[in-house]
């Protein structure tokens, strides 16, 4: 790095004969391997700090990239997410040439569902080389509309000529409003829903639910409306995100079925690289990401990506994944199973896929 750095074309303007005998010395101490051990000037070390700054970033994110230095300036085609790393160059007294691409609305939007495994696809997702995601929830559509179109494309990833931008945000597919706002900005938009056995997955937002606070009642407590009659309780978040077909509905009003692909959760552990290998073939890529970057992880009970290249280890989901399930009495699980089932069954219909709950 040191010889590279050397060779970074400097102007001085006009320099003293002196300064200039200086430059000679240290061009040679370059050429002859020695220039390792040769001080560097501030604006050079600089520069040095801006590179490994971005390369560390940019390794956080698992991404490619390239940085190279030019006369007074940093041009990054490294993660388009690394604002981060801009902002600590500005701070070093270094412009940063933003020319690598461009932040555009997502064509592609993960809305949903809630404890599905919407994570695990998105990371699957961002292990192609045509796919730039944004990490966080932006929650535009449901909570921050009233920032504007502006703000939110500004969130985005920049992406080249060919990449596809994306975000998820499960909410989105059970906020009534999001359809018609989405709607309003792009009804081209491809859709993405990740859904689950909604028994499975009202247990699973429970069991998030309860590790953030203990002292939550029992779940037959909360899904029932009265132990007694055995009511379900459809207006508790955890039951109602799993009526699926009633979500479906509002969406179908703005968005024709052809702007959706439904990946099945369970499938999605089980069979992985099928399923990510659907949702290429939606959004229009090659087929890359497949059966060679992932293994079955047995303590956490879903897959994880192998290890990718320059990387210690390999990528599993964090802690938060893949939690044990408290102890549910079947009886419970089986009156909310006969609760959902002519709601899937509606789904079924409407989706054209079966997903097997029953």
């Amino acid at each position: 790095m040191g010889c590279s750095v050397c060779r970074t074309k400097l102007n001085f303007g006009r320099a003293l004969p002196f300064t200039m005998l200086v430059l000679f010395a240290y061009l040679f101490y370059c050429l002859t391997g020695w220039c390792e051990s040769a001080p560097r000037m501030s604006n050079q070390s600089a520069l040095v700090r801006a590179n490994v700054l971005l390369e560390v970033l940019s390794a956080q994110q698992d991404a490619p990239r390239n940085v190279t230095v030019s006369t007074g300036s940093v041009r990054a085609s490294a993660d388009p997410d690394n604002n981060a790393g801009h902002e600590m160059l500005g701070k070093l007294g270094i412009p940063v040439a933003n020319t690598y691409g461009s932040k555009k609305f997502p064509q592609a939007i993960i809305i949903g569902v809630k404890k599905g495994g919407t994570r695990a696809l998105l990371e699957f997702l961002r292990v192609h080389p045509d796919v730039r995601a944004l990490g966080a929830e932006p929650h535009f559509f449901d909570r921050f509309y009233e920032r504007g179109l502006e703000w939110y494309r500004n969130l985005m990833p920049r992406t080249l000529d060919g990449q596809i931008t994306m975000e998820k945000t499960p909410s989105y597919f059970v906020t009534k409003e999001t359809p018609s706002r989405l709607c309003a900005m792009n009804c081209d938009t491809k859709l993405i829903v990740v859904v689950r056995d909604p028994v499975t997955r009202a247990v699973s937002d429970y069991t998030q639910t309860l590790t953030k606070t203990p002292g939550l009642p029992s779940f037959q407590n909360l899904a029932f409306k009265n132990s007694t009659s055995g009511t379900v309780d459809a207006s508790w978040s955890a039951v109602r995100i799993g009526l699926y077909a009633q979500h479906l509905e509002n969406w179908l009003r703005h968005f024709p079925l052809s702007s959706f692909l439904f990946v099945s959760g369970e499938r999605l552990v089980s069979d992985p690289a099928g399923e990510v290998g659907r949702v290429q073939d939606f959004l229009g890529l090659k087929r890359i990401v497949g059966d060679k970057h992932f293994y079955f992880n047995r303590t956490k009970g879903f897959p994880c990506l192998k290890k990718p290249e320059g990387s210690s280890r390999p990528r599993c989901l964090g802690k938060s994944k893949g939690r044990t399930h408290p102890p549910i009495p079947t009886e419970v699980l089986q009156k909310l199973r006969d609760f959902y089932r002519p709601f899937n069954l509606r789904f079924y219909q409407m989706s054209g896929q079966h997903f097997g709950w029953d």
